[in-house]
């Protein structure tokens, strides 16, 4: 296993980590200014900050910057209620996969959505099963465009909590089926994303990351855990502050030979958004080094 303790080499920054300062929103071009002034190699910024700054000026800032993207934040949210609602996902999806060409991500994040309207209040049908076939053939699609553009596609399962509203692929499990099904001889164009905040209470962890292998170890995802969790969604901690065993979970992925970044995703609104950002950065440096 990789020493992390000595510097910040493997550090990534997702950009949603430092969303808001002092509670106030953040511009991506300022995240990505902070980061550089820290040495901090990579980050993976979300799609709307992207827009808000405007895709050509983060462009040229990340090759200028020589700042490389552990992925992108994010495709996916295939279900819909209806053929309108589906070809509109499609469209937003292949817009993603050209967006994360422009910035040359190592992949494109996806959360792959869960029952059509829920996310806004009002499910449309309680049918997850045909929402998961939505997202089995919504990543078809996608897959080949993607290949065509030369993007890998990170399947990310969340926390079974979030199965309604956001994805209802909740295990490693759950992803590496989808992968192997669309995907059979492993050429690395589809794989995972592993967020240790989604995954780190699951008892088959250890073996499914086994079973991904390699090629399909796209992504790594680190934060913390806390107790008591206040909000599902906004109430993340920072490495070291919760119960999750970051750097078992850290070997067990290096074990089958990633050697990419550990990428810090934090929603924190009550806390860290609530800090300086630099303050912020300066922490995941930190406990980076400590706790990962």
């Amino acid at each position: 296993m990789r020493n992390f303790s000595q510097n910040h080499e493997w550090l990534s920054i997702n950009t949603a980590t430092v969303r808001k300062s002092r509670g106030v929103d953040l511009p991506l071009p300022h995240i990505i200014e902070a980061c550089v002034e820290r040495g901090i190699g990579a980050i993976s910024p979300w799609r709307d900050q992207v827009v808000a700054a405007g895709l050509s000026v983060i462009s040229k800032m990340v090759k200028s910057h020589g700042l490389k993207l552990s992925g992108y934040c994010r495709g996916g949210m295939f279900p819909a209620a209806d053929a309108a609602g589906i070809q509109a996902s499609d469209l937003d999806n292949r817009k993603a996969v050209d967006e994360a060409c422009e910035l040359s991500a190592q992949c494109l994040v996806l959360v792959v959505g869960g029952l059509p309207g829920a996310l806004a209040g009002q499910a449309a049908h309680k049918n997850i099963e045909l929402s998961r076939h939505q997202v089995h053939d919504g990543i078809a699609k996608l897959l080949e465009y993607a290949k065509s553009c030369g993007m890998p596609l990170a399947i990310e399962p969340l926390h079974p909590m979030y199965a309604a509203d956001r994805s209802c692929v909740n295990t490693l499990e759950q992803a590496l089926d989808i992968c192997d099904a669309l995907d059979p001889s492993k050429t690395g164009a589809l794989g995972v994303a592993v967020d240790v905040y989604h995954v780190w209470w699951d008892p088959k962890l250890e073996s499914q990351i086994v079973r991904t292998g390699k090629n399909r170890l796209l992504a790594f995802h680190v934060c913390d855990w806390l107790t008591p969790t206040t909000d599902l969604l906004n109430d993340r901690g920072m490495m070291g502050d919760g119960v999750i065993d970051i750097p078992k979970i850290r070997g067990w992925v290096e074990a089958q030979g990633f050697n990419g970044y550990s990428e810090v995703e934090i929603f924190s609104a009550a806390h860290w958004w609530q800090k300086d950002h630099a303050e912020v950065l300066d922490t995941c440096i930190a406990r980076h080094q400590q706790s990962v």
